[in-house]
């Protein structure tokens, strides 16, 4: 049986990307959460629970990044091009978000409430950006003669904008729940109040995507809503109803802390499922499919050689650092 090189390096960089939402996102979620927990001690347990893992988080933005430059150079010119702003932004966002991580255990008390704001912000700059980049992704770029043929501010539109808004909802579940998980104690008690409404604005964003997008794209309704496609996609609705339930459930069980994260890691995973479907096989719709897009062969494999290897060496590194920073962290301990 013939492989097909160019599905694996779009699974490799789906990988990427979704390990990449569920890592990150909880770090995002929680620097977002500054603006409404103000008590010093309690933001300090909220940084130094991401303190040992944050940085790591990002080793896979940057190799789904590098693995859509060398194995779909046509997709990565195009995005690159269209997005270019947005991207800048997200970059910005992140940039701000890393120093004021470093500088505000550095600074004096004065000063530190200047990198909290910036740790908020950008949190929140770098998630709203990432929010645009996926719904401009759902929306398709103009081609012509392979490049993009579209203006700068394409990607502005109220779709787009939803998306952003969209995902902030859904890293600020992520980090109520870690901090479920994480915490104790007063802080606790209030992500787990937070939680559920979190939970019900996530919803809300998924319902409203769930219509807009078959409305406005045909391929998309068509790929949902023809037969039997509808039988193998329906459990994708039916686990995030599920899954809702749950979270819902287990938000007000004080002796839960670490199932609603991982039920809303499982809900993550769902939504970017959905996604999937909908795009599928198209890596810039509503055209240039994967194939289109692809790189040679023999680029492709000689990448996948070395990215075989990494990736295992990734996970494993990934995985220690979580096991040896498990459990609990209270107020006076952690990073400094």
């Amino acid at each position: 049986m013939d492989i097909d090189i160019t599905v694996i390096w779009f699974i490799i960089i789906v990988f990427a990307t979704l390990m990449y939402i569920v890592m990150d996102g909880f770090d995002l979620g929680i620097g977002m959460l500054f603006s409404i927990v103000h008590a010093p001690s309690e933001r300090d347990v909220m940084v130094n629970s991401v303190a040992p893992v944050w940085d790591g988080n990002e080793t896979w933005l940057v190799l789904g990044g590098a693995g859509l430059f060398g194995a779909f150079p046509l997709a990565y010119a195009v995005i690159a091009d269209a997005l270019a702003i947005p991207l800048t932004m997200m970059l910005i966002g992140l940039i701000f978000r890393g120093v004021a991580f470093e500088f505000r255990f550095k600074a004096t008390p004065s000063h530190r409430l200047f990198w909290d704001y910036a740790f908020a912000g950008g949190s929140l700059l770098a998630t709203v950006s990432q929010g645009i980049v996926v719904g401009a992704v759902i929306n398709g770029f103009d081609i012509a003669e392979r490049r993009f043929a579209g203006s700068a501010l394409d990607w502005l539109t109220p779709f787009n904008v939803f998306c952003g808004l969209g995902l902030v909802a859904a890293y600020l579940l992520l980090g109520t729940t870690w901090l479920i998980m994480k915490s104790d104690g007063a802080l606790q008690e209030r992500m787990r109040k937070l939680t559920r409404h979190v939970l019900l604005a996530l919803l809300a964003v998924i319902a409203v995507v769930s219509i807009w997008t078959p409305l406005s794209w045909q391929y998309i309704a068509e790929r949902w809503f023809t037969l039997p496609n509808f039988y193998w996609f329906v459990p994708v609705p039916i686990l995030v109803t599920i899954f809702s339930l749950w979270i819902w459930r287990l938000s007000s069980d004080n002796t839960s802390h670490a199932r609603p994260f991982i039920l809303t890691l499982g809900l993550i995973f769902l939504g970017f499922s959905g996604l999937g479907i909908s795009l599928w096989p198209y890596i810039i719709p509503p055209h240039i499919t994967l194939w289109d897009a692809a790189a040679p062969p023999a680029s492709q494999m000689f990448m996948l050689v070395g990215t075989l290897i990494i990736i295992p060496v990734i996970l494993m590194y990934t995985a220690w650092s979580y096991y040896v920073f498990r459990g609990k962290v209270s107020d006076g301990e952690g990073y400094h």
